[in-house]
């Protein structure tokens, strides 16, 4: 990788660090908010979720000083809609996965015939936060429907 592409990719991992900081604080602030009968398990795959971004937040930091850049004190945007109903927190959270998303396939991009490891890595990330989308996408189904969510 050429110093431009380096720069690019720094610029990139430091955007999905944040956004993985604003899921640590909204997936956090969503298992504060639920109430129900199936508060219990909602909650611990909320906080299993805060977490994992945790942990994916890490990881596009070490990318960052393994390339040479500093990593971003910023926290992506946070949205507060004053809704907590779950079909809200849900439709939240797929909302911030999509974003998420996007800023891999970006990485993928501008690594593609350039880094292996940067190209693999959001593979990877691309491949888990898809079938994150799925599990959320079923979540806001009916029982019985089939068919995906489509907001």
């Amino acid at each position: 990788m050429d110093d431009k592409d380096k720069l690019k990719a720094i610029d990139i991992l430091n955007k999905i660090m944040e956004l993985e900081l604003a899921g640590v604080v909204r997936y956090t602030h969503y298992s504060l908010m639920v109430y129900g009968y199936n508060r219990i398990p909602i909650v611990s795959w909320l906080k299993a979720n805060s977490n994992e971004s945790l942990m994916h937040a890490h990881k596009a930091g070490e990318l960052v000083t393994l390339l040479g850049g500093h990593p971003s004190l910023k926290i992506g945007p946070l949205l507060e809609t004053e809704q907590h109903d779950l079909g809200d927190i849900l439709r939240e959270s797929l909302e911030h996965e999509k974003c998420a998303i996007a800023a891999y396939y970006e990485l993928l991009k501008a690594s593609e015939g350039k880094s292996v490891l940067l190209e693999e890595y959001a593979r990877e990330m691309i491949m888990g936060e898809e079938l994150h989308l799925d599990e959320v996408n079923k979540m806001l189904r009916k029982p019985g429907d089939i068919h995906p969510f489509n907001p």
